[in-house]
């Protein structure tokens, strides 16, 4: 599996014309761990939405490339679509809370994930779900499938999510700030829970997130963005020595508890950074 993006403009209509959100934007991904980080709004989640074709209707989409595996994503029919979505590549979002049916079971939700790429009974979809689960290390995976998502914990939920999206045995998976809602202790959980389910299924995954430490430790490349344009692009390792005036002011302005400081430096922004 192959991700290819070349020169990627995403625009949106406004009453003064058409405004772009994502600018040239250029990557490439394989059976890696790609982090992309940046502030709100900088076009981190168009990106990766645009490469599964789930942005709105009123959203213009060029790019000189933008391929999934040799597939072309602008020329692909809907039919062909539905055979990358959810099958060779799943989307985690956000937050569970908002993500999953709060009216369908924890298992209902998984197991119709698996039964849509399999011709299989109810009964075998929904042993697979509670396989899936124990999977993404749920301790009684019996009970959580038979669960609401409002009875779930925020970890469980976000471990539900990433079961519904391994339903299928993607090739790739997006994660969009997967672990925000969730104390320090349980994105660690979680995270390394990705780790280990990406290296074991030998899957790529494109990692969305604002924590600039949590990527350098995690991913392989890191991508950074801003004002819709990628501002960087370097080895994961070498996070804390890039050059760009922008990846050095968002390092400069997290705290430290080595260093602490009374008051955190506010970055200056350079409007040559866009020309």
């Amino acid at each position: 599996m192959k991700v290819e993006i070349d020169n990627l403009t995403i625009s949106f209509p406004s009453p003064q014309g058409m405004r772009a959100a994502v600018r040239g934007v250029s990557l490439t991904l394989g059976a890696e761990k790609l982090g992309i980080v940046g502030e709100s709004g900088s076009g981190k989640s168009l990106t990766a939405r645009a490469l599964l074709r789930l942005l709105p209707g009123s959203a213009v989409v060029r790019a000189d490339k933008l391929n999934f595996d040799g597939i072309d994503i602008l020329k692909a029919s809907e039919r062909d679509m539905r055979a990358i979505r959810g099958r060779r590549a799943g989307l985690i979002l956000q937050d569970p809370k908002y993500a999953l049916n709060p009216i369908m079971t924890a298992g209902a939700q998984i197991a119709e994930a698996w039964q849509n790429q399999r011709k299989a009974s109810r009964k075998e979809a929904m042993q697979a779900a509670i396989d899936l689960l124990a999977q993404v290390q749920i301790r009684d995976p019996k009970r959580v499938a038979e669960s609401y998502p409002h009875e779930l914990s925020g970890g469980m939920g976000q471990r539900v999510m990433i079961a519904m999206m391994l339903a299928p045995d993607p090739e790739l998976l997006i994660a969009d700030e997967p672990t925000s809602a969730l104390d320090a202790s349980v994105q660690a959980e979680i995270l390394r829970l990705m780790e280990d389910l990406v290296s074991r299924r030998g899957m790529g995954l494109m990692l969305i997130s604002h924590d600039l430490p949590l990527v350098s430790h995690f991913c392989d490349r890191v991508v950074v963005m801003y004002a819709g344009q990628v501002m960087e692009e370097l080895q994961a390792g070498e996070l804390v020595r890039a050059k760009h005036p922008y990846t050095r002011g968002l390092l400069e302005c997290l705290p430290s508890l080595s260093h602490p400081q009374t008051r955190l430096p506010v970055m200056s922004r350079d409007p040559a950074w866009l020309a």
